[in-house]
């Protein structure tokens, strides 16, 4: 797929973000999909998937099936008054068992932020038209099967894909009806979490990531073909339903990703680019829901903690300045990695400001440094530079980049041919912009806009006569990232969209975290993770093989903070000739900055 950016200067006629996996080009009939559901009402993540489908030019919805309530099943104990409700929980024995998590799932939900993934919208419109059955499934408590008139009625559709959006766990002949299976997610790392409640036991235990999974069903649990996974930051928080935002939204994009694959290349390539299963290594064989013992073990400390700590709170911000070295063993040369870390001074900004994102650049045969200079008083950030000096002290900052009510940071600087050029984040515009020097170092033009949508993190550089661009899309926001990988015979050109998309759905190293450059032979790629906070480390990545058909990386080093007493992140690496430059922050009072 190409991606048409402008080949003339300001103009903005780029490609939205949203349609990366919408068209396949395969001269194919569509995928004929069918739905499990429990009603016409889903949540806006199952909805964006739905919506997804009815874009694309390769899947079609043939089939609803929708789950028909058994005339013997129990009543739920929602009718009558308030009262009545509370004493069948008590009278209950197994509701009995989970009365603080219901509570605190009832509390979650008014704290549950908006345009919330789990929300419930009316998906009527969109199923209108299609053909659809009810199916009273067979079963005892969580499992399911499916009368054989059901199955007929499911078979005659020729189907695909099933995605399972309703119904419990599922056994026998439904799992087989469709071409390529029961496509169902699972959100939690399979590797770690097996049940549920999704993302809850993440936050619980502490681990550092949260999962999601798209599996195809069997019958043994989590045993079926891994299609893809991403990996998230969990949320440092009490609150589920914030836990699961960043995670519910990144993976909107599995499932037309995925069929996207199927039409273009068939099944084969799906499982060759399926995820290894890995030996179980979760502290639980099968999480369930918590007991009121686990929720009182968990809560009861937490809450202790936030309520001593409540009267001595103070804002904490991460307080970010930059590092410069000259003359040293670089992180990376020829030979391959250095342990040395030693030599970096710290630059601290003036009083109300913030300095990260450095990159350097040659001009005149002099070394200058172009950073983001965030002011907390106004909240937003420009663009700043300034030459490096004797000793790696940095002469006078000048601001170079600064549009009204635009936050700019990563200043992306390179050079083509005789000119300068940037691309700085400004994910607030809503596009990727190309800026082009007109005078060094501060008065930029805009050259072009290369791509519409939210993106963060967006890396140029030229390799095998071709342009080369790597960018994190920030849909809703940066903790559901993907980075992608795109190429170019012009900047400025047509963006083609690279087949080993996407490079990374692991919060790890999906985001970057500085120009990719050379060291001897060795394409380098540095990135940066956010887990388990913000910017938290650095890696340094071997490309090992790059090509209009293929990518391949592997990790050389990762720095992480701490080396350096009091940092918490370091999450930039930049080099030019004999200088070197990170940056790194600190947790600091808010009133200190």
């Amino acid at each position: 797929m190409t991606f048409a950016s402008s080949p003339e200067r300001g103009s903005t006629t780029a490609r939205p973000s949203n349609s990366f996996w919408l068209v396949s080009p395969a001269p194919k009939p569509p995928l004929r999909i069918g739905l499990l559901l429990d009603g016409v009402k889903l949540s806006r993540f199952f909805a964006k998937i739905v919506e997804d489908i009815r874009a694309s030019n390769f899947a079609r919805l043939e089939l609803l099936v929708f789950k028909k309530a058994s005339p013997s099943a129990k009543p739920e104990h929602k009718a009558g008054p308030k009262a009545f409700r509370a004493l069948n929980r008590v009278l209950d024995s197994k509701m009995r068992k989970r009365l603080l998590y219901d509570e605190y799932v009832r509390l979650d939900k008014r704290m549950k932020a908006s345009n919330h993934p789990l929300d419930q919208v009316d998906c009527s419109e969109m199923f209108a038209g299609v053909d659809r059955i009810e199916v009273e499934p067979i079963g005892k408590k969580f499992i399911h099967r499916f009368p054989d008139d059901a199955l007929q009625q499911i078979r005659a559709k020729n189907l695909d894909v099933i995605l399972r959006f309703g119904f419990n766990i599922l056994h026998g002949d439904i799992l087989n009806v469709a071409r390529y299976g029961v496509w169902s997610y699972h959100h939690g790392d399979n590797d770690f979490y097996r049940g549920g409640p999704p993302h809850f036991w993440e936050i619980y235990e502490g681990a550092p990531l949260s999962g999601v999974i798209l599996q195809v069903l069997t019958e043994e649990l989590d045993a079926g073909v891994v299609l893809c996974k991403s990996l998230f930051a969990t949320e440092q928080t009490l609150s589920v339903s914030r836990n699961r935002y960043p995670a519910y939204w990144g993976a909107t994009d599995l499932v037309i990703r995925k069929l996207n694959e199927l039409h273009q290349f068939g099944w084969v390539y799906l499982k060759q680019r399926s995820v290894a299963p890995e030996p179980y290594q979760g502290k639980r064989k099968i999480y369930r829901t918590p007991s009121n013992w686990d929720m009182a073990r968990w809560l009861g400390p937490a809450l202790l903690r936030k309520v001593v700590r409540y009267p001595l709170r103070r804002e904490v911000v991460q307080h970010w300045r930059i590092g410069i070295r000259l003359n040293a063993t670089k992180l990376l040369w020829e030979g391959g990695p250095s342990e040395n870390l030693d030599g970096f001074g710290w630059i601290e900004p003036p009083k109300g400001h913030f300095w990260a994102d450095p990159f350097l650049v040659h001009h005149a045969g002099r070394p200058w440094l172009f950073f983001e200079d965030y002011s907390y008083a106004q909240k937003r950030a420009v663009i700043s530079c300034a030459e490096i000096i004797e000793q790696g002290n940095l002469g006078i900052p000048v601001t170079c980049l600064d549009v009204e009510n635009h936050h700019f940071s990563y200043p992306h600087i390179f050079q083509a041919g005789s000119d300068f050029y940037m691309i700085p984040e400004s994910c607030d515009s809503k596009s990727i912009d190309l800026y082009r020097c007109e005078h060094f170092p501060n008065r930029w033009v805009h050259e072009a806009t290369l791509f519409d949508g939210r993106f963060v993190d967006t890396t140029v550089w030229r390799e095998a006569d071709r342009w080369w661009l790597t960018t994190t899309r920030a849909e809703p926001d940066a903790r559901s990232g993907t980075l992608f990988l795109f190429s170019s015979e012009v900047l400025t050109g047509e963006w083609q969209m690279h087949p080993c998309n996407p490079i990374s759905t692991d919060i790890r190293s999906n985001r970057g975290a500085g120009r990719v450059f050379h060291a001897g032979n060795h394409l380098i790629r540095p990135s940066q993770s956010c887990s388990p906070i913000y910017g938290y480390s650095f890696s340094l990545n071997e490309i090992t093989e790059l090509s209009p058909e293929k990518y391949t990386q592997r990790l050389l080093k990762t720095v992480t903070p701490e080396y350096w007493k009091g940092l918490c992140a370091v999450h930039t690496y930049n080099v030019s000739g004999n200088v070197e430059v990170i940056d790194g922050a600190t947790m600091t009072p808010r009133s200190q900055v």
